[in-house]
């Protein structure tokens, strides 16, 4: 779906969709590199995308063909299936007695300076899309929740802090 949907936004060689899902949907959704040109072999074999000649000798372009936008469409339109959650910071902070409140205030305070950074990088994005006239609406959508989840890490990382530092900073025994 990622490889499809990325395609449907401009023909790019494998290397440049390697680098728009890492810099663009990587905010939302991670791919394995190494699923990527696999994936582009599969999809050019069904006929959703097509290889094209690349502007430098042996390098190739990928478009998206009629029945590959309509698989992608058929992709997004299917129900979304929630996968169980999977947090390293939780499952640490849960059994933080193990580790002591010291060090799952770093954790935290880890945690929190991610948020900060991702913060930040999504407001350059929102400037950088506006000044360039105006921010696509279903990307706003995406980048506006990106800022919400961000958001929330900071004011529970401030609150979980707090908690934190009521506690005593070594382990239980």
């Amino acid at each position: 779906m990622a490889v499809l949907g990325a395609l449907s936004v401009e023909p790019m060689s494998g290397y440049a969709l390697r680098e728009a899902i890492r810099d663009v949907l990587g905010h939302f959704w991670s791919e394995s590199f190494g699923q990527i040109y696999p994936a582009l072999a599969n999809l050019e074999e069904q006929g959703f995308v097509a290889r094209q000649p690349g502007p430098r000798a042996g390098s190739s372009m990928f478009t998206l063909t009629p029945s590959g936008r309509a698989r992608l469409h058929a992709l997004l339109s299917q129900p979304i299936r929630t996968a169980p959650p999977r947090n390293g910071l939780l499952l640490r902070l849960f059994f933080g007695r193990v580790l002591g409140a010291a060090a799952c205030r770093k954790l935290v305070a880890s945690a929190r300076e991610e948020a900060a950074e991702r913060l930040a990088a999504y407001a350059k994005i929102r400037a950088t899309t506006t000044a360039e006239g105006g921010v696509d609406p279903y990307i706003g959508v995406t980048l506006s929740f990106g800022e919400h989840i961000a958001r929330a890490v900071l004011a529970w990382a401030d609150e979980t802090l707090a908690t934190l530092s009521r506690l005593p900073d070594e382990p239980d025994a």
